[in-house]
């Protein structure tokens, strides 16, 4: 009888810390912009569907979703199923990088990431969201002036390893079709938000054309972290062939100041030690268009 009172006091206690664990916080956890906008033949419908769960940057708040949700496949299975269309890192042939900055455009972040990058006389690779170009094109295409490259990350910071195949495709559609207005190319370069992407997606992908491009080198800047900790971030991993990740946009509540300061630390550094920086498309010996 007393064994039976123990187990019965321990059980809901193991319970509760099994579901702490279950339910952890998104990797991305700060919500985006979504506002919808007329795209293509001007159906709004499209986009509103797109926008109906998203979090209003007025109002902002954490952005969880649950782990167990989440049919999450391993890079290193992509990888090798879908070679050369699913993507971490280029060759270590040469000692070249490639900085890609995230979330884009952002009237806050983006155009002081371009002044720094004019200035250092660099070229990267940003993942611009659809609903955000359509709300500043003009900073889009500043980027592609200026000689940098442009690839797709979704509508409206969709997580896809929830989404159906037909919601991808009218997230990574909708915003191919307004970056050719903007660009005068179809980007074929996919970052999906979060890394996280399903093989079915990826299959889509690369019947289309497209390229998915995740990372090796995760800055971390979007915890709204300083220059020297983001630095650190990117130390740890960095090697011949690597394609890093930063952020040139986020969320209201969002410090990105960490990320701004560190770029021009950032390119001193690579360049101290022999490391050239290019473009998504150069790095991996590809055409950044479709078509």
């Amino acid at each position: 009888m007393q064994r039976f009172l123990q187990t019965a006091l321990i059980l809901p206690v193991l319970l509760q810390l099994l579901a702490s664990v279950i339910h952890t916080p998104s990797l991305y956890p700060y919500p985006m912009s979504h506002s919808a906008v007329q795209l293509g033949n001007g159906n709004k419908s499209e986009t509103a569907a797109l926008d109906k769960n998203s979090t209003s940057e007025a109002a902002p708040r954490r952005k969880r979703y649950r782990k167990s949700s989440v049919r999450r496949v391993p890079w290193s299975v992509l990888q090798s199923r879908y070679s050369g269309s699913f993507v971490i890192r280029g060759s270590g042939g040469r000692k070249l990088v490639a900085l890609t900055f995230d979330d884009v455009p952002d009237p806050r972040y983006t155009p002081m990431v371009l002044d720094i990058l004019a200035k250092h006389h660099t070229r990267a690779t940003f993942f611009v969201l659809g609903s955000r170009a359509a709300k500043h094109p003009g900073i889009v295409k500043r980027m592609v002036r200026e000689g940098h490259l442009v690839g797709n990350h979704s509508y409206s910071h969709a997580l896809f390893a929830q989404a159906s195949l037909a919601a991808y495709r009218k997230q990574i559609t909708l915003t191919d079709q307004l970056l050719a207005k903007l660009t005068g190319y179809r980007p074929r370069f996919i970052r999906p938000p979060y890394g996280e992407i399903l093989p079915r997606q990826v299959e889509w992908s690369r019947e289309q054309g497209y390229i998915v491009v995740n990372w090796d080198v995760d800055s971390e800047d979007w915890k709204s972290i300083g220059s020297d900790k983001i630095m650190a971030n990117i130390r740890k991993t960095l090697q011949p062939g690597s394609i890093i990740l930063q952020h040139a946009g986020g969320g209201d509540s969002q410090d990105l100041s960490g990320t701004v300061n560190a770029i021009p630390k950032l390119l001193r550094y690579l360049r101290a030690k022999g490391y050239q920086t290019v473009t998504v498309d150069e790095l991996l010996g590809q055409r950044g268009q479709r078509g």
